[in-house]
C-alpha cells in the first residue's frame, strides 16, 4: 500500500532550534502541511520556518505541552481536512524520513497511535543522557504496573489519528505532555503500536536533559501525571475486571 503523507499535518514545537530546523525541515518526506509552533524564541527560528514553507504558529507561554496545544488549536481552526497528526522535535535528534514508518500503520488501519521508540531503536551514544534513560525506563515500567499496557519509551517522535487524538483531550502545557498521551490512549484503548526509530545526539543543549533543574522538573511532572492519570485508571481496570468476573 503506497503512503499518502497529503493528509498529514506536522506539528514540530521549537525553541531558539535556529541552528537544526533547516535540516530537520529539509529532511522531512513531502506531507500536507508542516505547523512549526515559535515557543518564544529570541532567534530566527520563526523566519527560518516560514522560508522553508511551513506555517508558523507563536505561543509565548513556554512549555512542550504548551507549544503543542496552540499547534493542535492553530489545526483545529485552519486545517480541517488532515486525518493524521505527527510530532517532531526540532532538533533534529529524530530522523525525519521516519516519518512514513509512523504514518504507514495508521494508514493501514493497523493501529490509531503509533509511537517511535528511541530505546528500541538504534540510539547514537551519547545521544541520551543517563538520566533521560533512568526516567524514560522508571515512568514506562510505572504505566505498565498501573496499566498492565508495556511501554518502552516516551519518545516525542509519534503520529496519531485525528479523531482519536481529540479524544484524549489534551491538557498538560509542559513536560507531561507525552506521557499524558500515553496513558490517556491505553484509557481510551486505542490500538498502540510502537516502532523503533534512529535517535542522535541533539544539536544544541537540550533544555530537559541538558540541565539539572529541567531534568528535576521533568521528572518530577512526568511522575506526577502518572500518578494522576495512571492511578485512577488502573482503579476503572480493577473494577471492570471485576465486574466482568461477576457477570461470568
Amino acid at each position: 500500500m503506497s503512503i499518502d503523507l497529503s493528509e498529514v499535518v506536522l506539528i514540530i514545537p521549537a525553541l531558539n532550534e535556529q541552528e537544526s530546523l533547516p535540516l530537520v525541515l529539509g529532511a522531512l518526506p513531502k506531507v500536507g502541511r508542516v505547523v512549526v509552533v515559535d515557543n518564544a524564541s529570541d532567534d530566527e527560528t520563526a523566519t527560518i520556518a516560514a522560508t522553508h514553507g511551513a506555517d508558523v504558529v507563536y505561543e509565548q507561554q513556554r512549555g512542550y505541552g504548551a507549544a503543542c496545544l496552540a499547534g493542535l488549536a492553530y489545526v483545529e481552526e485552519m486545517i480541517p481536512a488532515c486525518r493524521i497528526i505527527a510530532f517532531l522535535d526540532a532538533d533534529f535528534s529524530d530522523d525525519p524520513g521516519k516519518l512514513i514508518d509512523l504514518v504507514r500503520p495508521i494508514q493501514e488501519d493497523r493501529a490509531d497511535f503509533v509511537l517511535g521508540s528511541r530505546l528500541a531503536g538504534e540510539l547514537e551514544p551519547g545521544a541520551m543522557p543517563p538520566q533521560a534513560r533512568f526516567g524514560n525506563h522508571l515512568a514506562t515500567f510505572l504505566i505498565w504496573l498501573l496499566l498492565r499496557r508495556k511501554y518502552t519509551d516516551l519518545g516525542p517522535f509519534r503520529a496519531i489519528r485525528r479523531d482519536a487524538l481529540q479524544l484524549l483531550k489534551m491538557q498538560d502545557r509542559n513536560f507531561g505532555w507525552t506521557v499524558e498521551m500515553q496513558i490517556k490512549a491505553i484509557e481510551y484503548r486505542l490500538r498502540i503500536l510502537e516502532i523503533p526509530v534512529p535517535y542522535r545526539v541533539r544539536i544544541g543543549t537540550s533544555k530537559i536533559s541538558g540541565t539539572v533543574k529541567g531534568t528535576i522538573l521533568a521528572g518530577y511532572k512526568i511522575l506526577l501525571l502518572i500518578a494522576i492519570y495512571g492511578i485512577p485508571a488502573c482503579f476503572r481496570r480493577l473494577t471492570r475486571r471485576q465486574d466482568n468476573g461477576r457477570q461470568s
